[in-house]
């Protein structure tokens, strides 16, 4: 039997991730510092190792102690971070780095792991821990990537755009949920039109199983949705997996900025679309869950959770100001 080591594997990738590999009868450690609810019992096969992943002395005590033949590391957000840890793990069979769509560094439609250029990155944003310096981060972790496969080490990424599903503290999908949970009508912003690639946060998890097993070192793996719905199209998806019926109110810059909101202040909002190419990790067997099985799960764990993702979009008074107006057009 096989033993993964997941670096950040109790809240939302990292806790599929290991769900994944339990499924596959792997053998599973946590290493992370401890500071969130460990949802998995002393019956799941899964140990605990208790580090802060910055410290490169307890990431070689785990090396050590736990000797995992794959490790995924879902929470490395500095390239100083990948490159540590593809030294540290440089001779397990496989270092799967999860990396971000965000690492693009120009628009296309879509954007190709083997053509589109990355982000540039300074130095000064390898180190700068800020929304706008994610991207850059990002790719340039990717970069060690490749740096440490051309020394022999199997070590790989994949790129997802936004993901969504069960456990997700980012809140962005709940925004959404909530709205047409609770609403009979729902904003979209702009004319409903807008595609930012989704996907579903267990076919992330299996997607870094197959890369583990079948990648080959040094690629990038982008993973994504076989669909990529427009936001309209998402509300209207999740009214059906709530079973209720919203009336969907399409509003442009104008009508919103009569109470104050601008269009990307909506949670998956974006201007220019963002669409992966997924061919190369479906070429590993990878397949996308239906939508309507992953909303099924996805707005049923929403209910039974507290989140609302209120504070990640406008205020529903705001909202209504907006409704105010249009009804009067």
């Amino acid at each position: 039997m096989s033993h993964a080591l997941v670096i950040g594997g109790t809240r939302f990738i990292g806790r599929h991730t290991v769900e994944e590999f339990l499924d596959h009868d792997y053998d599973v450690t946590v290493f992370n510092r401890g500071n969130h609810d460990n949802p998995f019992s002393e019956g799941d096969r899964v140990d605990h190792f208790e580090g802060d992943r910055t410290e490169d002395g307890r990431l070689r005590l785990a090396r050590e102690q736990v000797d995992p033949d794959v490790v995924v590391d879902c929470v490395a957000y500095f390239p100083r971070d990948v490159r540590a840890a593809t030294e540290i793990f440089a001779d397990v069979d496989a270092y799967v780095y999860v990396s971000s769509g965000a690492a693009y560094g120009v628009d296309r439609i879509p954007k190709r792991e083997d053509e589109t250029p990355l982000r540039e990155c300074t130095t000064e944003q390898a180190t700068e821990d800020s929304r706008e310096s994610y991207g850059p981060r990002k790719a340039e972790s990717d970069r060690a990537i490749f740096a440490a496969a051309e020394q022999g080490v199997n070590a790989m990424a994949v790129r997802p755009p936004v993901v969504y599903g069960p456990y997700d503290y980012t809140e962005r999908f709940d925004y959404w949920i909530d709205r047409v949970i609770n609403h009979d009508r729902v904003i979209v912003p702009g004319d409903g039109t807008n595609i930012w690639h989704q996907v579903y946060v267990k076919d992330v998890a299996s997607a870094l199983r197959l890369v583990a097993e079948t990648g080959e070192p040094g690629e990038a793996y982008n993973v994504g949705d076989g669909h990529a719905p427009i936001l309209r199209e998402w509300v209207e998806l999740v009214a059906e997996a709530a079973d209720t019926e919203v009336d969907i109110v399409t509003a442009g810059a104008r009508e919103l900025a009569a109470a104050d909101i601008d269009l990307d202040d909506f949670p998956v909002y974006r201007t220019y679309p963002h669409l992966l190419d997924t061919n190369k990790i479906r070429d590993l067997g990878y397949t996308a869950t239906p939508h309507e099985e992953a909303l099924a799960e996805t707005v049923a764990e929403h209910r039974e959770s507290e989140r609302t993702g209120r504070e990640y979009g406008p205020a529903r008074e705001a909202e209504e100001r907006v409704l105010g107006v249009l009804d009067t057009l």
